[in-house]
Parts: structure tokens; sequence; C-alpha cells
């Protein structure tokens, strides 16, 4: 039997910050691999390093040393453009701020990505419709960002992390900013999407 491709290996990141009272280690020799499909949560409290593991499984930082791909591709090879590119086809990124673009509708906002990545706008308005159906927004599809309410506008942005159907999610504390019982419908929606798309998840969150 044909071994299975890790859609993210990472091997011995170690990543560090200089500071006024000298080095501050973060990261120290962090190995993880995530299959096709599966949904892992990274936990802990406030401050040990989560986002900054995330951010750098994203190309959004970079590690001091170690090794990491995705879809056996080399992320610390890759030149920013070649990062940006490669990201926003492969990698879905939903923070714990939605960073939805204020002046664009909910529908708009989810079509950007698929625009940038020089699809027809008739094939995102289309793709962009159809996530908006999966999170349950179709109805608020021409609602601005702030005519929708936090746990609608982190749905909007779960709609655009799956925008250009990427291999994985990465999701850093995505239910930080909201109430209890809306934190708990979304962490619900991203089993669902995992299930029902079968994209790999890993989610960053203090709440076990």
């Amino acid at each position: 039997m044909e071994e299975q491709l890790n859609i993210l290996k990472a091997e011995n990141i170690y990543r560090e910050f200089e500071t006024p009272d000298g080095s501050l280690g973060v990261l120290k020799g962090v190995s993880l691999t995530v299959q096709p499909s599966e949904m892992i949560a990274v936990t802990g409290e406030s401050g040990v390093g989560k986002s900054t593991l995330l951010h750098i499984f994203g190309g959004l930082d970079r590690p001091n040393s170690g090794l990491l791909e995705i879809s056996g591709e080399s992320m610390l090879t890759k030149n920013q453009q070649e990062l940006a590119r490669f990201r926003n086809g492969k990698i879905g990124f939903v923070f714990q701020s939605h960073y939805l673009l204020s002046d664009f509708s909910a529908l708009e906002n989810v079509m950007m990505p698929i625009l940038i990545a020089d699809k027809s706008p008739s094939y995102a308005r289309q793709r962009g419709e159809h996530l908006l159906e999966q999170v349950g927004l179709i109805d608020r599809a021409k609602h601005l960002p702030s005519q929708l309410s936090g746990g609608e506008q982190q749905r909007v942005a779960v709609a655009r992390s799956l925008a250009n159907e990427p291999e994985i999610v990465l999701a850093d504390e995505p239910s930080g900013n909201l109430d209890i019982a809306s934190g708990q419908k979304l962490h619900e929606l991203l089993f669902n999407l995992n299930e029902k798309n079968k994209t790999a998840f890993v989610i960053a969150t203090h709440n076990l």
C-alpha cells in the first residue's frame, strides 16, 4: 500500500525572538505531521507560542531552524512572491480577528482570494455563494461586515479561508473574540466542514 503524503510535515521547528533581556525561545524542537482530512487542535495558555507556530506553518513567519513542508513542497526555500502564490492556493487562514474588508460585502470578501488567483468573476461568484451557503449565510451575502454579528463575521472568514479549495486551513483562536454560544457554533461549523469537504484543519485554541 502506497504511503499517504502528509499535507503538513514539520520537524524540529525552533523559533526565538530577541528581547532587551536576551533571546526568548518560544518554539523548541516542535515536530508535527498532518494527514489529509485530519483535524488537529494545538492547545495551551496564551503566550505559549500557538500563534507563532501557525504563522510559521502558513509561511507568515520563518523558524530559526527546522524543516517545514506543505503538500511535499518546502516552505522555507520559497521567496515572498512564491509564498504568497502558494498560500493563496494551498492554505486557508482564519484568525481571531476576522480581517474582512469593510467596504466589501460578505460575498465579495469570499470572492477576493479567487479573483486574486485569476479565476473568472462568474466562477468566483458561484464559488462564493456556494461557500456562504455552506456556512449558513447565503441570505447575508450582500451585507457589509459592519451589518453582521461577530459570529457571522467569523463564518464569512471561514468561508473565505476555503475559497480556493485549500488542502489545509490554519485557524488561530478562531472563537477567541466570540461569546461562548457563538464560539461553540463556530467550532461545530469547523467540524462539519472538515467532515464534508475533507479539508485538513489545524486549530490553535486555549478552549479545551
